[in-house]
């Protein structure tokens, strides 16, 4: 569509009336079937996403102009959401996600905000299972289901859904000498578009001593989602213990290296910390486990690392301050690691603690045990939790 110009005393033609009443009635349309980012060409037209999967039409910064507008719709059973390209522009509205036959209109108040309107607001979906309670967010009311163990979600009406995924927590390192704490699980928040059925909630285990925790998933036939599970801590020994997750195992006890961070391609997660290197019995230590808010701390002379912080989900669940997915603390000759939400690491002769079920929390390192290994606590156990707007 062709933006037309006037200049200021200017009498317009019939002809020009009525291609200004035809612009206003028929925008140009431009379809997409995959992630868009909006182009100043775009101006002034229909911006129609049709796909059957999530997709993103992210909006960039220094493109636009204060007052410059354009329509955007979601045409296909794919929930499309409208984003920011970048950090030096913001997009606001009360709900960026758009259901199939939603939309609304894009509206910048300068070249670094916009708005997105929406004469109908996003439609949310109905389902039921799990442990179900209503909840007030931000003056807003939900119906929140809560998943602790593996059933089914079953969705009655199409549409948006709330999503927040926690994978399991992995477990603390066993060692003779000092066990990294565990890893804590992935946290998945977002908003996605369910097809009415029954979708299977595989809840993710927290793994035992040495052991990297499971992802906790939602799936059908059709789509799945997960976050996946914590690392293991790593020992003295084999600091690098084998490990898969979100966030990484702590550091292996004599201070050799940091555990991991990410194992999976695309998930961000934080590393644990370093354990000490002292003589055995005298100064041993163990990194504390990344936790999913930030990285464990280093062991320091006979003091295990700390786990690495959790994140707060009470926003989510319509309650105050609830910190989940925490790092497991170190193992230390005399002072084990306090835990980041996770299990605490043990100080002297002792089993690291497991961490509380499903937190997705990592567990406690071992801690020094004079030449015999002491074992490292479980990992938690995830979660799941689905809210829609009553």
């Amino acid at each position: 569509m062709a933006i037309q110009s006037f200049s200021s005393g200017q009498v317009l033609t019939a002809a020009q009336m009525s291609a200004l009443q035809a612009n206003d009635y028929n925008q140009t349309v431009s379809a997409k079937t995959t992630s868009y980012t909006l182009v100043a060409g775009d101006l002034g037209t229909h911006v129609q996403m049709t796909a059957a999967t999530a997709t993103t039409i992210s909006v960039p910064a220094a493109t636009f102009a204060a007052g410059d507008s354009l329509f955007i719709s979601s045409l296909g059973a794919g929930a499309c959401t409208i984003q920011a390209a970048s950090t030096a522009i913001t997009v606001t509205g009360s709900n960026l996600a758009l259901a199939q036959y939603g939309g609304g209109t894009l509206r910048f108040q300068s070249a670094s905000a916009a708005t997105f309107f929406s004469p109908s607001g996003s439609t949310y979906g109905v389902a039921t299972g799990g442990t179900s309670s209503s909840i007030t967010v931000s003056g807003i009311n939900y119906t929140l289901l809560t998943f602790n163990s593996d059933a089914n979600l079953v969705v009655s009406k199409a549409g948006l859904f709330d999503t927040l995924l926690i994978g399991g927590g992995g477990g603390g390192g066993s060692d003779a000498n000092a066990g990294g704490g565990g890893g804590a699980g992935q946290v998945m928040d977002q908003t996605i578009y369910l097809t009415a059925g029954t979708y299977a909630i595989d809840i993710g285990a927290g793994g035992a001593a040495q052991n990297s925790g499971s992802g906790t998933s939602l799936s059908n036939t059709a789509r799945s989602y997960a976050a996946c599970g914590g690392g293991c801590g790593g020992t003295g020994f084999n600091p690098m213990n084998t490990a898969t997750g979100a966030s990484g195992g702590g550091g292996g006890g004599r201070g050799t290296v940091a555990g991991r961070a990410a194992f999976i391609s695309g998930v961000t997660g934080f590393a644990g910390g370093n354990g000490t290197n002292g003589s055995p019995g005298s100064s041993q230590s163990a990194g504390g486990g990344g936790g999913f808010g930030g990285a464990g701390a280093n062991g320091s002379g006979n003091t295990g690392g700390t786990g690495g912080a959790g994140t707060d989900i009470g926003t989510f669940i319509g309650a105050g301050a609830t910190l989940r997915a925490g790092g497991g603390g170190g193992g230390g000759t005399t002072v084990g690691g306090t835990a980041g939400t996770g299990g605490a690491g043990a100080g002297g002769a002792g089993a690291g603690s497991s961490a509380t079920a499903n937190t997705g929390s990592g567990g406690g390192g071992a801690g020094y045990n004079g030449g015999v290994d002491a074992t490292g606590g479980s990992g938690a156990s995830g979660a799941a939790f689905f809210r829609f707007k009553v």
